[in-house]
């Protein structure tokens, strides 16, 4: 029997005492929460400009169009980058990608407070986005490698919950610095925040085996739990060329499937805040207090959807059926995006867009849960994560420029909302029919040779 057929089953326990468990360090939760805290930082860098754009009026005049240009620029960089990013991230590890990034995504932060018109605006965040590029796959690559199946949608959650709270936090930190200082101290303080995180992570990141403040029977319980490591791997599944990755079907739906969740959730990031106060008159009080609710509701529903997945692995319940559940709910749900436009009163329109953030995030929670369940190898999971994403962040590329060019053409977000539903809709086909069962992808000889 292969390495890969002895592992223990996700809803099996550890063969460890209850003393073990007792003397057991919880060191997986600080590495968790403190990636959390470096997507939030992430996040906080490419949505501060979509807080901070309809302020700065006076220095850039800006049409619909060409802003939704310069939103596209980052995702251009950050989308394409995406497929060296996954392939860097299992070949160097979470320690060295993540700093890397971190300083990389905080300088071109900075240097956008210095941009004078559209050309150099474009430009800073084109290369923001190369920067940001290997993030998430780090973070998937963290939970594979720290914590066990039954633990990994909640762990899960909680990193990729950074990306709302980055969003959410933008709004009211950048309409208050707006408010005291000027859009271009923005930048200047968010850059400073992020070289501040890439020390703390590079001081106090290290993998299960060689970190100091780990104990053996946390080691242990994150192994044989089945988390992703060499030591785990199967010796031939671990040969799979990167680029034979392409030929599974489970691989190409987790591709569309994600497109299509971006589609709706990229809305949230570039276009929210001039919704609120265009289409329904929103001053910066009300931008900076209301306009965070949907982005407060996803955090909350995404922790609470990976705690009740992670419970249901416990419990018995196929990994296929928890992450198919999950995540197809949370794209039928998010189509109710299609009628914020459509009510009369600004309080339905947001009611109506907390149901659909919160719903997209209890999506994405399967979604980035998926690369650990699937790789066929520890080697693959940062690679599957930077597919995925790659596909994903597609629509960073599209949507922006869609919703701009329609609210150009037609005066109104209507039209770009009712898209946006309708691929959320088909999001959700995908996972349900075209996705496979969730297990690591079987490996043939020759493949592998």
């Amino acid at each position: 029997m292969t390495v890969l057929g002895s592992r223990l089953a996700p809803n099996s326990s550890p063969d460890l005492s209850s003393k073990a468990h007792r003397t057991m360090t919880r060191k997986r939760w600080v590495i968790i929460w403190l990636a959390f805290v470096g997507l939030s930082i992430n996040y906080l860098d490419r949505s501060s400009l979509s807080v901070a754009l309809p302020f700065m009026g006076k220095d850039f005049e800006l049409s619909a169009t060409q802003q939704g240009l310069i939103f596209a620029a980052f995702f251009w960089a950050y989308d394409f980058c995406q497929l060296a990013a996954g392939w860097y991230v299992d070949k160097v590890g979470p320690r060295k990608s993540f700093t890397l990034a971190a300083v990389w995504w905080s300088v071109f932060t900075m240097l956008t407070a210095f941009a004078q018109n559209f050309w150099s605006l474009f430009a800073t965040r084109f290369l923001l986005g190369v920067g940001e590029s290997p993030a998430p796959s780090t973070a998937a690559k963290v939970v594979a490698t720290w914590f066990p199946v039954r633990e990994r949608a909640f762990a899960t959650s909680i990193w990729d919950s950074g990306s709302r709270v980055g969003a959410v936090i933008a709004l009211p930190i950048v309409t208050l610095i707006v408010a005291f200082t000027s859009w271009h101290a923005v930048f200047i303080i968010i850059g400073v925040a992020g070289i501040i995180w890439a020390v703390v992570w590079w001081k106090m990141y290290r993998n299960p085996e060689d970190h100091p403040t780990a104990n053996d029977e946390e080691r242990a319980y994150i192994r044989d739990g089945g988390a992703r490591s060499a030591a785990n791997d199967d010796a031939e599944a671990a040969k799979l060329p990167w680029r034979s990755l392409f030929k599974y079907r489970t691989i190409l739906s987790m591709m569309f499937g994600f497109f299509c969740l971006n589609s709706a959730i990229y809305f949230f990031i570039t276009f929210f805040p001039s919704y609120l106060v265009k289409e329904r008159g929103f001053d910066l009080l009300k931008l900076g207090l209301f306009g965070a609710i949907p982005g407060i509701c996803a955090v909350a529903f995404g922790w609470l959807a990976g705690y009740v997945a992670d419970r249901a692995v416990q419990r018995g319940i196929s990994v296929t059926r928890v992450r198919k559940t999950a995540i197809a709910g949370g794209l039928i749900g998010g189509s109710v995006i299609m009628f914020a436009a459509l009510v009369p009163e600004a309080w339905m329109a947001l009611a109506l867009l907390s149901v659909a953030y919160s719903s997209l995030t209890v999506a994405a929670t399967g979604i980035w849960s998926l690369p650990a369940d699937v790789a066929p190898s520890s080697r693959h999971v940062g690679s599957i994560g930077g597919l995925q994403n790659f596909a994903s962040n597609l629509a960073g590329i599209f949507t922006p420029v869609l919703i701009g060019v329609l609210v150009d053409q037609t005066g109104s977000y209507a039209a770009p909302l009712a898209v946006i539903g309708l691929v959320s809709l088909a999001g959700a086909a995908n996972y349900l029919f075209v996705l496979g069962k969730v297990e690591p992808l079987k490996v043939p000889a020759s493949a592998a040779a």
